[in-house]
């Protein structure tokens, strides 16, 4: 009897976590998608807004702002930087004027990360974790543009390295394009809900904007209760410490696994938006996921320069520069510990801030991804 008793509650438990597990992959699911959507309606109100602000642009801090403000807007360096391309390879905009963009529209594609934590707003120790999760990855753009921005201007370094490069290497021969199979996915429930509100309900531009964002809102807080409850139970103590103690140990793994899933996703966003849940859960340490958001950053580029590379001299070279950059802070951040401790004490202060003020979120997005680009236009442009 006790034999009987005892397979029936294993059955039990086993089917207890595979359904927690289908819950958990369907709510990643209607996260990503929920992300996705968030994006097009971004894209919906923001794009021609963005495509307006690359115009006479002649001083490379303008050029910094409006890669920040425009990526902000679009909510993708992918569309912000394929825009420069296009005018790079049209002879709309010098190579020189277009740097500056992509270094600013990698700090601008974080805002999403900080959006996403803020689905933990209210439940104070988790949103610390989460805050401070999605802002090391911005505050390690910004060290990295803060180095890099002066040392372009005053040598060309990304410039020149990038067009030796594409002149000595033989790279415009190979590429094409990679459609990830996960976002083909991720994508179709993301365009059915903007299309049934558009096609059905007959909105269009800032009210379809408006009300796709709500939505994706709605469905991104909605997914994270459910990812962090689950998680919790699915992710048992021995194996987060695992986890914490793997990726603690080799950081080039962390790299590598961000590179790879950002190269296969073709988004940062999408890679560094998994890690939130698990930050503010506190099933994944600071110090354990800051080398997937840095590998992020480069695998962000890899699709991008495969594309470019049938786009013709400009848009590889511009692809290039993208790629030396990230590559170029990741090497000054990445491999010495208390280098990578500097990005990592910043957002836990900032979060730290937070937690007592929650004005300081709103400070540090307008702040950050909008009053100051919004100055340097003004006072360069």
């Amino acid at each position: 009897m006790k034999t009987a008793d005892g397979s029936n509650l294993a059955n039990r438990l086993r089917t207890s976590w595979l359904a927690r597990v289908v819950l958990f992959v369907l709510m990643l699911y209607v996260f990503l998608a929920a992300i996705q959507l968030f994006g097009i309606s971004v894209k919906i109100a923001g794009e021609e807004t963005a495509k307006s602000l690359f115009s006479g642009l002649n001083n490379p801090f303008a050029g910094l702002a409006v890669g920040i403000l425009a990526t902000a807007l679009v909510q993708s360096s992918s569309v912000t930087t394929s825009l420069v391309v296009g005018m790079v390879g049209t002879g709309q905009m010098e190579l020189v004027q277009a740097v500056p963009i992509v270094m600013g529209a990698n700090i601008g594609t974080s805002v999403t990360c900080i959006l996403v934590s803020l689905g933990h707003i209210a439940q104070g120790m988790a949103f610390r974790r989460a805050l401070a999760g999605a802002t090391v990855h911005d505050i390690f753009n910004l060290l990295t543009v803060l180095i890099f921005f002066p040392l372009e201007i005053a040598t060309g370094y990304l410039r020149k390295t990038a067009v030796w490069l594409v002149a000595e290497l033989p790279l415009q021969g190979v590429g094409g394009e990679f459609h990830s199979p996960v976002k083909t996915a991720v994508e179709w429930l993301a365009k059915l809900i903007a299309s049934f509100f558009h096609a059905m309900c007959g909105l269009q531009g800032p009210c379809l904007a408006v009300v796709l964002c709500l939505v994706a809102v709605v469905m991104v807080v909605a997914a994270l209760i459910a990812i962090t409850k689950n998680m919790k139970i699915l992710m048992a103590d021995r194996i987060e410490q695992w986890l914490n103690r793997v990726l603690g140990r080799s950081g080039l793994l962390g790299l590598a696994i961000g590179a790879v899933v950002t190269a296969a996703v073709q988004s940062s966003s999408i890679t560094t938006s998994l890690l939130i849940p698990m930050f503010g859960a506190g099933v994944l340490k600071l110090e354990a996921g800051f080398p997937i958001m840095v590998g992020a950053n480069i695998g962000t580029t890899i699709t991008a320069l495969l594309a470019a590379t049938v786009t013709g001299p400009a848009g590889l070279t511009i692809a290039v520069v993208h790629l030396l950059f990230n590559l170029s802070g990741t090497l000054i951040f990445f491999p010495l510990r208390p280098m990578r401790r500097i990005p990592i004490f910043l957002a836990e202060k900032l979060a730290e801030a937070a937690v007592r003020n929650r004005i300081w979120v709103l400070v540090y997005i307008v702040g950050v991804f909008f009053v100051l680009p919004i100055l340097g236009i003004v006072i360069w442009k």
